[in-house]
């Protein structure tokens, strides 16, 4: 079955449009292309993690004929072909896919490769949401994308209904831990106000020691000097650090960072790794790091009872 969509508006990409759910069964994506869905997509090539997960939460797998490499670690897609930017395009097209679903790190940065699979007439669509409630927006693009719509007001019903649950259970605990939440070890990067990692912390009941950071070129990463962190090391209760591809970092290698000795963190033995893919990534494991960030500072809050109350609500 031939899949019809129409591109409704083209230029110079801008690279920082906002996502939206458009009339007349439309899409915008980050680089501000308009895409009109008049049949769901059936042949998708997803090459970001996160799409690939919420394409199969969404009910979507058998429209899934390629995913990114890397991706062998999610349900569903073990079995899926394998594809990468750095292929060119005549693998893609051996495809046959109507959509190839990018982040715009990819769209920018393979530029040539996404024109060129435009010119073969297969739409490609670039997402990826900067903060819980473009989150929210993006699961609806897919749904929309998949012609899962209902699956995903029922994602997002899910979520909120967690995260309503865990600030419950996090309401009046007292006092709060303080934490410093590192985003990039080796540059001194912590996350932007908006992120999704933070907004997980202040679920957990965690407060932010950093809240003065400021976003670097518009990104959900903020910089946070050395001399910064240091000025605010009597504060620090807990040391968060975000561990995986962003961040490849252990507990010795923060702990041993030259003069990380006098936070009171690293003193106390509050120094702790969260994997990337449950904090980061605009999923519905969001909910699992919110649980893993409240296990860590308020263990006794956060058991094996409540945090279902958060994964099963």
């Amino acid at each position: 079955m031939t899949i019809i969509f129409s591109v409704l508006f083209s230029s110079t990409p801008a690279w920082a449009a906002e996502m939206a759910v458009l009339p007349d069964n439309a899409i915008r994506d980050c680089a501000g292309r308009e895409v009109r869905v008049d049949k769901p997509f059936s042949r998708i090539i997803s090459l970001y993690g996160a799409h690939t997960e919420n394409l199969l939460a969404l009910g979507a797998s058998d429209a899934l004929v390629g995913v990114a490499r890397g991706d062998d670690d999610l349900a569903g897609a073990e079995a899926k072909r394998k594809f990468s930017a750095h292929d060119g395009p005549e693998r893609f097209l051996a495809a046959r896919p109507d959509l190839v679903i990018v982040r715009p790190m990819i769209d920018r940065g393979y530029a040539p490769l996404m024109a060129r699979l435009e010119q073969f007439g297969i739409c490609v669509v670039s997402l990826q949401p900067a903060d819980i409630e473009e989150m929210k927006v993006y699961w609806q693009i897919l749904g929309r994308l998949t012609g899962t719509e209902a699956a995903a007001e029922r994602m997002t019903a899910r979520f909120n209904e967690g995260v309503a649950a865990a600030r419950e259970i996090a309401a009046d605990i007292s006092p709060e831990k303080r934490v410093y939440f590192e985003a990039i070890h080796d540059r001194f990067k912590t996350f932007s106000p908006d992120a999704m990692p933070l907004f997980a912390l202040a679920c957990a009941g965690g407060v932010n020691v950093a809240e003065d950071a400021a976003p670097v070129r518009g990104t959900n990463i903020a910089a946070y000097s050395k001399e910064r962190i240091l000025s605010r090391a009597g504060e620090i209760d807990v040391y968060l650090a975000q561990a995986g591809v962003m961040n490849r970092i252990d507990v010795p290698g923060i702990i041993n960072e030259p003069g990380y000795h006098i936070i009171k963190a690293v003193r106390e033995g509050g120094v702790y790794l969260i994997d990337e893919k449950i904090v980061s990534r605009p999923t519905l494991r969001l909910l699992e790091g919110i649980c893993t960030i409240g296990e860590i500072l308020y263990p006794e809050r956060f058991d094996e009872d409540e945090n279902q109350r958060i994964l099963n609500p």
